[in-house]
């Protein structure tokens, strides 16, 4: 198996991008530029390497190759998002790697292209981007062709040696199930699940039993012997559940108006794991959002959007106003998820303010909004 952390630091030992590796950043998939650059840069790989997978790695500085870290980005179906625009889309898979240097709340983000032996091209246009184009690597940029497409085929030689430097070997097992209970979450109640004798599973957070079930919060979850996060969130509560065989997260999400919480269920993740080493990954959207009466809302709407709008002339805010903050994220996805179109851009539109905002809760309340209406969009396309 391959350890994901090595493959990243093998990959940024080449230094500069190049035609089978691409660095970011991060990622912005909230505006149609950050959509098009990041499938730009999909085609193209796909394009020059269709036989070897190639790589944009997540969270590194691109001058110095510093890593730095993004925000946790469990969003799978950006495979969505790539079937969308492009014609004979390439199979990709977004993980998130942790490293020992970064806050428990960063990780690095590898987007793994897989080989495809057809050429992709959008079928649609978005921002700059016109219908039919196709773009290749030409050292380390993405670029439009119109010309046949000829590849490398050193990049097949040069992929399959870092791939092989980057297996996975026990000591890192027991080196990263050691860090993640003693050091990374020494704080937190650990716990840790061998599968099949080959795949470990740690898992920390702040366990509490409800009616017989134990629900767990501020929980980080990783699949240690690959070294890919699976979960992380410091708002919701999680439960999880485990045979023989296999590993289920259930995500609860908090809603709620004035105080008044609830937790709906998100999502469910099962990891399922076979005797041949390989594993399998499947969610299930479980998500029925609340409706509320409209009037209220309406109130409530108006409420928040001139609040916005004090922060933005730099108003003074009473302490009412300043706790009313942190939750403006949570209230307005409600009013999104009860037909209020314009809430979700109006949010997106305020991103700086959240994230200049005194209290860092408002800011982590954006974050963690944006990622449970990303999953909700890609499930309704879906």
């Amino acid at each position: 198996m391959i350890n994901k952390r090595l493959l990243i630091k093998n990959l940024l030992a080449h230094n500069d991008e190049n035609s089978f590796y691409d660095k970011k950043r991060q990622l912005n998939l909230h505006t149609q530029e950050g959509k098009a650059k990041f499938l730009k840069h999909i085609c193209a790989l796909s394009n020059s390497n269709p036989s070897n997978n190639a790589y944009i790695v997540v969270g590194v500085e691109d001058g110095s190759n510093e890593i730095v870290g993004d925000d946790f980005f469990d969003d799978s179906r950006i495979q969505n998002l790539v079937n969308a625009f492009l014609e004979n889309p390439p199979k990709i898979q977004y993980e998130n790697i942790p490293f020992p240097n970064l806050p428990k709340e960063k990780v690095v983000g590898l987007v793994t292209i897989k080989p495809n032996a057809k050429t992709s091209f959008f079928k649609k246009g978005i921002h700059t981007i016109p219908c039919k184009t196709t773009f290749v690597r030409r050292g380390s940029n993405s670029i439009p062709t119109l010309e046949k497409i000829a590849f490398n085929k050193q990049n097949i030689e040069t992929v399959v040696s870092i791939e092989n430097n980057s297996r996975n070997s026990i000591a890192h097992t027991l080196d990263s199930v050691i860090n993640f209970i003693n050091h990374k979450h020494k704080d937190l109640n650990s716990e840790y699940r061998v599968f099949k004798e080959l795949f470990v599973i740690c898992w920390a957070g702040i366990p509490k039993t409800i009616k017989g079930k134990t629900y767990w919060s501020r929980v980080d979850i990783e699949l240690v012997n690959e070294q890919i996060k699976l979960f992380y969130s410091l708002q919701d509560e999680v439960e999880i559940s485990f045979t023989e065989n296999a590993f289920t997260i259930t995500e609860y999400v908090p809603l709620g108006l004035n105080d008044k919480t609830s937790y709906y269920p998100l999502e469910q993740q099962k990891l399922s794991f076979f005797d041949n080493g390989y594993y399998k990954l499947e969610t299930q959207m479980l998500f029925e959002p609340p409706q509320y009466n409209k009037k209220i809302l309406y109130h409530i709407y108006n409420s928040n959007v001139s609040l916005l709008h004090k922060m933005e002339k730099k108003s003074a805010l009473s302490v009412h106003e300043n706790n009313d903050v942190k939750n403006i994220p949570y209230t307005l996805m409600i009013c999104f998820l009860n037909d209020f179109k314009e809430a979700k851009q109006l949010l997106i539109n305020y991103k700086q303010l959240f994230k200049q905002f005194e209290n860092p809760e408002a800011y982590t309340n954006f974050k963690e909004v944006m990622r449970i209406l990303r999953k909700i969009k890609y499930e309704n396309k879906t």
